[in-house]
C-alpha cells in the first residue's frame, strides 16, 4: 500500500474512533465536525477531506461493520455444498459479533441515528442471499420475496434483541432464528376481539 493510502486509512480510523468515542458520551445530533477533529488530532479542513458531513462518516462506519457482519455470514457456509436453516450452529459467530458490538448495531438497527440504516442492513444481507445462495426446493412464489422476508426477518429478530437489552446469549438467539427458519407456527388463536 502506498504511504498516501496508509495516511488515508490512518487519518480515517481516527476519525472513526474519535466518533465512537463521543457518541459514548452524547447524542449523535449534538456532536460538532470541531470536535470530532479534536478528538481525533486534525483539523475541520482535514475531516473535510475525508467526509462530507459527519453523517457520511456514522455511515462509513457502519459499512464496515456491516461488512464484517457479511464476512461471518459468508463463512457460515463456506466450503459447503448445502446446509439446513435447522442448525443453529453456523449461526452463533453472526449473533455473537453482534453481541460483541452491541454499541454499534443498537445505534445502526435501531434505525434512529441514520434514516434508512436498517435498510441498509437488510440490503447487504440480502445482496449475499441472492448472489450465493438458493433453496434446494423451488417456490411457488417470486424468490425475492422469500429473500426480503428473511432479511427483514433477521432485522426484526436483532431489533427484538437490542430492545432486550441483548439478555439471551447469541447461542439462544441463533436457536431461535432456526426455529423460525423451518417450523410452521400454525394456527392463530384470537385472544381479544378488538374490546379493550
Amino acid at each position: 500500500m502506498a504511504t498516501e493510502d496508509r495516511r488515508i486509512v490512518r487519518t480515517r480510523t481516527r476519525l472513526k474512533g474519535a466518533m465512537l468515542s463521543l457518541l459514548k458520551e452524547k447524542n449523535f445530533k449534538d456532536i460538532s465536525i470541531t470536535e470530532i477533529a479534536k478528538v481525533a488530532g486534525c483539523n475541520r479542513v482535514t475531516f473535510y477531506s475525508h467526509y462530507e458531513d459527519s453523517t457520511k462518516l456514522l455511515a462509513d462506519i457502519f459499512q464496515d461493520y456491516l461488512d464484517e457482519l457479511a464476512q461471518y455470514y459468508r463463512d457460515s457456509y463456506k466450503g459447503k455444498k448445502s446446509f439446513t436453516l435447522a442448525d443453529a450452529t453456523p449461526n452463533i459467530p453472526i449473533f455473537e459479533f453482534v453481541y460483541n458490538n452491541q454499541f454499534i448495531f443498537s445505534l445502526m438497527l435501531m434505525g434512529e441515528v441514520i434514516p434508512g440504516s436498517q435498510n441498509i442492513f437488510c440490503e447487504t444481507m440480502g445482496n449475499i442471499s441472492r448472489k450465493d445462495l438458493s433453496l434446494q426446493d423451488e417456490v411457488w412464489f417470486d424468490i425475492d420475496a422469500v429473500n426480503a422476508y428473511a432479511t427483514y426477518a433477521f432485522l426484526g429478530l436483532f431489533i427484538y434483541w437490542i430492545k432486550q437489552g441483548f439478555e439471551s446469549s447469541p447461542k439462544e438467539m441463533a436457536e431461535r432464528l432456526a426455529f423460525l427458519h423451518t417450523t410452521s407456527l400454525g394456527e392463530v388463536r384470537v385472544v381479544s376481539n378488538g374490546k379493550y
